[in-house]
């Protein structure tokens, strides 16, 4: 049964891939007349079959692996990326129909790739449940989040789509570099999948004796060459080399020694595109979305909010904070993944708040769009894997 999840996962991924070129050719390709007469574009009705057919893909990786590992598939950072990714592809299947935009699925489709595929980076074995977890207020809490988050993240699509359909990519400025930056970041994510993927293919792994934040003695595991090493740490294994700095045992340092590495190994692949482009990668894309209506994206991104809003504060404050008590005895506990929870709670409403009472439309609530979304990321990725705390199990 694991093996059938994993290989539907594997098969959801390759139908994204195929959505997305089938999206990029409904926009770039030639269009066909249906039997009245009229424009009918079929590759993009093909693209969301598909994106629907890899959708369905996922989900049955999802209920196989939940049935054979008996809890729900959202406990470590393997099932809850991925999941993220399958929330992801649901979100965009249910609000497609409503505005039949071939360019969301074409921004879409790489981005729940890209989700899928860094999940894969993370160790897929089954392990038990420690206590903590062992509650059915868990698997509402972490369910109901990522769908708020999913949901959320078409807001993302639609307002990074927006900003590359309105930026003026021809004048340097602060706009052209966020952009740019935002870019630069979704190719870091894939430099990062290429790397673990080659020295994963290489059986690379460096292993360090170090001391942890107790005071204790333990070993850590590095999987790209330690630029980053753990604190007071000893190499211990025949592959590997001395590290450039340690860090503080409180800084999980194998995990950050990822995040440099995916920075560096980001800003190497993105400059090579700007040399081949010539000009900012914004730029050379926004060729291809200048029938991109801006009113229409704007209403995509604004109301994928106002839907994912109220989920994710369901599941990522009020049901995490029944969990809490059941797990901590607490309702509350200031603990970092907590305390960035209630940022982006925060964030979306002042959101919300511009949006509604001051007239923020437009560009305006697309930055805020793609910055909600980076929270979400940032929350997922680097308060997770590098700041020590109660979410550290993940």
């Amino acid at each position: 049964m694991i093996q059938l999840s994993a290989n539907m996962l594997y098969a959801a991924f390759f139908l994204y891939i195929l959505s997305a070129v089938l999206f990029a050719v409904s926009i770039t390709g030639s269009k066909f007349k249906n039997h009245k007469g009229e424009e009918n574009n079929k590759a993009g009705l093909f693209g969301y079959t598909t994106a629907i057919l890899a959708f369905a893909a996922s989900l049955t990786y999802f209920v196989t692996r939940w049935i054979a590992v008996g809890y729900a598939p959202v406990s470590n950072m393997f099932e809850y990326t991925a999941a993220l990714g399958i929330a992801l592809g649901l979100a965009f299947v249910i609000i497609h129909p409503i505005y039949r935009n071939n360019y969301l699925g074409l921004f879409t489709m790489p981005v729940v790739m890209l989700i899928i595929a860094y999940a894969s980076m993370f160790p897929r074995e089954v392990q038990p449940l420690i206590p903590a977890l062992q509650s059915h207020w868990l698997t509402i809490h972490v369910i109901t989040t990522v769908l708020g988050q999913g949901i959320l993240a078409i807001g993302f699509v639609a307002g990074l789509l927006y900003l590359i359909r309105v930026i003026d990519f021809k004048k340097t400025s602060k706009k052209v570099k966020g952009v740019e930056f935002i870019i630069y970041t979704l190719v870091a994510t894939a430099a990062y999948i290429g790397l673990s993927f080659g020295f994963g293919a290489a059986d690379y792994e460096a292993n360090f004796a170090y001391i942890n934040e107790q005071g204790n003695e333990a070993e850590v595991a590095y999987f790209l060459p330690p630029l980053i090493g753990p604190n007071e740490g000893e190499l211990i294994s025949e592959q590997g080399m001395s590290p450039l700095v340690e860090v503080p045992a409180f800084i999980r340092s194998n995990d950050l020694n990822t995040v440099v590495w995916s920075v560096l190994a980001g800003l190497l692949l993105y400059g090579l595109l700007r040399l081949v482009l010539r000009k900012p990668v914004g730029g050379a894309i926004q060729p291809f979305v200048k029938n991109v209506n801006p009113q229409t994206v704007d209403e995509m991104s604004y109301r994928a909010i106002a839907i994912g809003f109220p989920i994710f504060t369901l599941g990522g404050l009020i049901f995490a904070m029944i969990w809490a008590q059941i797990a901590w005895t607490r309702f509350w506990g200031w603990d970092p993944k907590e305390v960035w929870a209630l940022i982006t709670f925060l964030f979306y409403a002042a959101y919300l708040h511009l949006r509604l009472s001051r007239g923020w439309h437009g560009e305006k609530s697309a930055w805020l769009c793609v910055i909600g979304f980076a929270l979400i990321m940032f929350n997922l990725i680097f308060v997770n894997l590098v700041i020590a705390g109660l979410h550290s199990y993940a």
